[in-house]
């Protein structure tokens, strides 16, 4: 409850706006923002979405109701796309085991759980799609094939460097991820 009194209080504050001032353009009395700020009340439903459109915040961003923080998790999550190494498909199957049923319980799982993934199905199918490549040139007696297999031996220390780097620089206390936002399959 303390976190989303502060949040308010911080957004509105940022936007420049008095307790009054946000009272009068939400609609709701001066007292109500008194008690939320402070603490003494919490806002639900018509009053926490009168608040956010105030302030033209997003709810999701700011209420985290019933959500806990858990850096480990994300870490786990990270690592998990290493999975790759032993089972094709793996750095998708295991991270989307880990990322359902927790991504509405864990603050910023949603979000770094859909990157991971957008970056897994786009890496797993130029990889995919360059191993069959390689395989019809080899099949075929094409030179290149060799070059091919080694695209796809750096294209896993890639996938691999940004996992672990991603996991590092998350213990380290730096929340951002080192995966590329390219193509959004997952939101």
């Amino acid at each position: 409850m303390s976190h989303l009194g502060q949040k308010i209080k911080d957004a509105r504050k940022q936007k420049g706006l008095s307790q009054e001032e946000l009272a009068d353009s939400a609609k709701v009395s001066l007292r109500t923002i008194q008690r939320i700020e402070t603490n003494k009340n919490e806002p639900r439903g018509k009053t926490l979405h009168l608040i956010c459109t105030a302030l033209q915040l997003n709810i999701e961003d700011l209420a985290v109701y019933g959500k806990e923080e858990d850096k480990t998790y994300h870490i786990a999550l990270h690592l998990s796309v290493l999975s790759v190494i032993i089972l094709p498909l793996g750095n998708i199957i295991l991270p989307l085991i880990l990322w359902m049923p927790k991504k509405n319980k864990i603050i910023g799982l949603h979000k770094v759980g859909a990157t991971i993934l957008n970056f897994q199905i786009i890496w797993s199918l130029i990889t995919f799609g360059i191993i069959i490549l390689a395989t019809l040139f080899k099949v075929m007696h094409y030179s290149g094939s060799s070059m091919l297999f080694y695209i796809v031996i750096l294209l896993y220390l890639l996938n691999c460097s940004l996992a672990i780097g991603s996991a590092i620089k998350l213990r380290a206390g730096r929340n951002r991820s080192l995966y590329p936002s390219l193509i959004k399959f997952i939101k």
